[in-house]
């Protein structure tokens, strides 16, 4: 591990780290990374978006079907320059090693779960190169179960004090399809062009619900409830791009063209049944309808050249994106809606890098422009559209000093709120709780300075952020009429100030491969208490990790990693209690790796429970989330594999993330 420039750079080629199995669990062995299902987190910056060979990931799945033996080198970046948007808090970057031969090739990956049920996946990859011609695609099929069990205690402080204690069980799964097919001409060593094509489908999501409740009003027992019913929620996405790469003399040209179709249903029928005390039973029915559609055209060019003894780059960015939200409740117990929010963005950057001696310095400036426009039943709705003018700097300052390095570095950014966030509808979660968005919020302003530095199998960051118009989700009374429900909707509150710290040890050791990571959390944050008053949420978190590898005879590779976190305040969240995980992993290859077979054992003992209050003015919220032990079983199969040539790099990427 090193640092280079703006970056935190692994070379995976010719490590321990190519036998890691997926790409998720390549970066989950990052120091200060975490990545789940696709979700990837940088410690102390956030969210990260990945690029693969330059190329914008486009949904979640990439990273599962991404084989970490691919992989040539991975750069984390925690503070990213001027040519990424500024709602970008980090940046992945993921290099694969360079396709060799030509003709057909294949790799085929089936994995099988047991978490809760079975679980099973198929994905099959080919490619097909001959000169500069090359063609890839992807078919991938999941059935998935699941359950999320948990706990809750819901209080409310309005006329009266309300207490619900439930129990939540809720079963589910999902069917997924996902097929891609990209095809890429290399002119010469100079130009390339080609185009991708990607759909995802979602026939079946489902979950079934149970909850029993205690409701008591100031103290007393109120009422037993008992509430079940079921949601369905099947999905579609269409992503298309086509890019052209090219070098003229000095100049180099990168274009990127994107379009996005999607959409997404939400079908609940949930059944009440409810008894206050002294009264007979009753029951009330509630079904909603809820349909999301998303349309995203954008256009990115970016052009660089070398000037006055260092590098020049510049470009900019289009993206226009339309979104609909229907809600229809058929018992009239919450009004219908239909809103659409209609958004052009335009961008520009320029940035500049050199090098003075062993300094080297980058800067840049990013422009940003969005014009919203919200329409309420097709009529346009003044108060609550909005048009934005920003301006970004960022700099980075790295040098040598002996054998560490040192590097320093400023980001300005932004946090815009979801199209979820803004949303004017309100939705029905039991009778005493309704949720909502809030179409009047402002984006968050952020600034972020970072300091890293690495020595040989040493590395340390250090880093600062400041918030201003922080979000929050906050509860309040739903009307005057009937104060005993809750309404929960997001709001711009106080400013936050965060410092993390990260230091992680990964020497080798013969056969043992051990990496020792430990993360620190200090924040002030102001909280509305049920009271009226306001705390400083400031309690430190920390975070521990130890991750062992061992290369045993008869090639296997062995894996046992341990992590524990500490309670503390996280935003206006207070975690109560210590979480801690043990996971196992063996693996044997087979035929020169061609054939290769992974055991993993998650969470072994159970002890990943999360107990913790999140504080919303006047409601509280206690949870304490069931934690369960799965087991994967995963077959790879490699037949002249190779790796598709594809550099596009995707364009409207922040605008497609708030979908």
């Amino acid at each position: 591990m090193q640092l280079k420039g703006d970056a935190q750079v692994t070379n995976v080629q010719g490590s321990i780290l190519e036998k890691a199995g997926t790409g998720n669990d390549l970066l989950s062995k990052l120091p200060g990374v975490s990545a789940e299902e696709g979700t990837v987190n940088v410690f102390g910056s956030g969210a990260a978006e990945i690029y693969i060979n330059g190329r914008k990931m486009r949904n979640a799945s990439e990273l599962d079907q991404l084989s970490s033996d691919n992989v040539k080198r991975v750069e984390v970046v925690r503070n990213p320059g001027a040519r990424y948007d500024a709602t970008v808090k980090a940046v992945v970057r993921i290099y694969t090693k360079k396709a060799q031969g030509e003709g057909f090739g294949f790799n085929n990956r089936f994995l099988t779960r047991y978490y809760y049920g079975w679980n099973v996946l198929d994905q099959f990859n080919f490619n097909y190169r001959k000169g500069g011609f090359d063609l890839s695609g992807m078919l991938y099929g999941s059935k998935v179960y699941s359950e999320d069990n948990k706990t809750g205690v819901f209080e409310t402080f309005l006329d009266n004090t309300w207490r619900q204690e439930s129990s939540i069980s809720t079963t589910g799964g999902s069917r997924n399809i996902s097929t891609m097919l990209s095809l890429n001409y290399q002119f010469n060593e100079n130009h390339s062009a080609g185009a991708r094509y990607d759909f995802n489908r979602t026939p079946k999501d489902w979950w079934n619900i149970n909850m029993y409740s205690q409701v008591f009003r100031d103290g007393a027992l109120y009422e037993e409830n008992t509430s079940r019913g079921w949601q369905r929620t099947p999905a579609t996405t269409h992503s298309f791009n086509a890019y052209y790469n090219g070098q003229a003399g000095d100049w180099n040209i990168d274009f990127n063209a994107d379009g996005m179709w999607s959409y997404s249903k939400t079908l609940q029928d949930m059944t009440e049944e409810y008894t206050p005390i002294g009264e007979a039973l009753q029951e009330q029915n509630v079904t909603s309808y809820n349909k999301d559609e998303n349309t995203l055209y954008a256009a990115k060019l970016i052009i660089s050249r070398p000037l006055w003894d260092g590098n020049l780059s510049f470009g900019g960015e289009y993206t226009y994106t339309d979104h609909t939200n229907t809600y229809i409740n058929d018992q009239g117990i919450l009004d219908d809606d239909h809103s659409n929010i209609r958004e052009n963005a335009a961008s520009a950057f320029l940035e500049y890098s050199r090098s003075f001696g062993k300094l080297q310095a980058h800067i840049g400036v990013r422009y940003e422009h969005l014009a919203s426009d919200y329409y309420e039943n097709e009529i346009l709705v003044d108060e609550q559209s909005r048009t934005y003018d920003n301006v970004f700097p960022t700099f980075a300052l790295s040098l040598p000093v002996g054998k560490t390095q040192l590097s320093l570095s400023y980001t300005g950014s932004i946090y815009r709120p979801t199209y979820y966030m803004l949303r004017s509808n309100i939705t029905y979660a039991n009778r005493y709780t309704y949720e909502s968005g809030n179409p009047l919020l402002r984006p968050s302003i952020i600034n972020r300075l970072s300091l890293d530095a690495s020595w040989k199998w040493i590395y340390f960051n250090a880093r600062y952020t400041h918030t201003k118009d922080a979000i929050v989700n906050l509860g309040g009374t739903y009307s005057e009429d009937e104060p005993n429900i809750m309404l929960l909707s997001y709001f711009n509150k106080y400013d936050s100030d965060k410092i993390y710290a990260t230091l992680s040890f990964s020497p080798t050791i013969g056969i043992w491969s051990p990496q020792f990571t430990l993360m620190y959390l200090q924040q002030w944050y102001m909280v509305d208490m049920p009271d009226g008053t306001r705390k400083n949420f400031n309690h430190p978190m920390g975070s521990f990790s130890w991750r062992n590898n061992f290369r045993l005879p008869w090639e296997l590779l062995l894996d046992v990693d341990a992590s524990l976190d500490t309670p503390g305040d996280n935003e206006n969240g207070h975690v109560s209690e210590v979480g801690w995980a043990l996971n196992v992993s063996l693996r044997k290859a087979f035929f020169n790796e061609r054939l290769s077979l992974q055991l993993q054992g998650i969470d072994l003992f159970n002890s990943r429970n999360a107990w913790g209050t999140i504080y919303g003015g006047n409601r509280l919220i206690t949870i304490d989330q069931e934690s369960r032990r799965y087991f994967t079983l995963t077959l790879r199969y490699k037949f002249n594999a190779t790796k598709s040539k594809y550099k596009g790099t995707g364009a409207g990427q922040e605008q497609r993330s708030r979908m």
